[in-house]
């Protein structure tokens, strides 16, 4: 995990997170994933105790254990609560967990005419994750030193599990993946955004694969200011049997079929 970075400026403060992340048969990471996200909300009440977390987990057609594991955690901490749907779709899985956590979709405006998001929209973000994945401990801290210095939305890197993972995919997905800030990389495990740019950038799109990208592309054409940093980066399964069809399972399947060829 990437040391705590040196905190930036305040200003455009926040005051309310809604933590979202999918899970589709998860049981065999979820309460690892959870309890990082614990754990960071509870980093950040030591700093910030005016911010309020929530935590929703999304089931998306889950047949597994996943949602006994997701009502343990809201039975013992108030912050946590999930919500059952069946999309199997990332995209739509994401927005049904945002829509629950009270933040609606963008309204369709008339021509010519501005929209202007609701007052407490500017105060609140959302941090996303995946229910594969464990964040680091600062990693609510370090969004909201992002969001306090003006961003509107914060890319966060990630680095596969090597345990269980082919140790020579992993080498060739850190070789192509440095660990830097300002990285080109967009990953739906590690992205936190204001809500007012998430609303007006129309949300997450109903896709199965690259909502994430999407949504980002939506933000950066309406001018809205994007950071990338490795000052938060996130563990996350190195399964290649992917979940989304060209999500980041797959592209770690890609990626080891695709060898160098051997150097006699």
């Amino acid at each position: 995990m990437a040391a705590h970075a040196l905190p930036l400026p305040r200003g455009h403060s926040i005051d309310r997170i809604a933590v979202v992340m999918p899970a589709h048969n998860e049981d065999e990471h979820l309460g690892r994933a959870l309890l990082a996200v614990q754990r960071a909300a509870d980093a950040l009440r030591r700093v910030r105790p005016d911010v309020d977390v929530r935590v929703t987990v999304v089931l998306d057609s889950c047949t597994d254990g996943s949602a006994g594991i997701a009502a343990r955690y809201a039975a013992a901490d108030g912050r946590f609560s999930a919500v059952e749907v069946a999309f199997r779709n990332a995209g739509a899985s994401r927005g049904a967990g945002i829509r629950a956590a009270g933040i609606g979709t963008a309204r369709r405006r008339a021509p010519g005419k501005r929209w202007t998001p609701p007052p407490w929209a500017g105060r609140t973000w959302l941090a996303n994750t995946d229910a594969d994945s464990q964040v680091p401990e600062n990693w609510l801290i370090r969004q909201l030193e992002f969001a306090d210095a003006g961003a509107d939305a914060v890319l966060g890197s990630v680095e596969p599990d090597p345990d269980g993972m082919d140790p020579e995919l992993h080498r060739r997905w850190l070789e192509r993946h440095p660990f830097e800030e300002d990285h080109p990389h967009i990953y739906g495990a590690n992205f936190g955004v204001r809500a007012s740019a998430y609303l007006a950038a129309g949300g997450f799109p109903k896709l199965s694969s690259h909502e994430d990208r999407t949504l980002v592309q939506s933000l950066r054409s309406r001018a809205f200011t994007v950071t990338a940093t490795d000052s938060m980066r996130v563990l996350t399964s190195g399964r290649i049997h992917a979940r989304a069809p060209h999500g980041f399972g797959a592209y770690l399947r890609t990626l080891g079929r695709h060898r160098p060829p051997a150097v006699d």
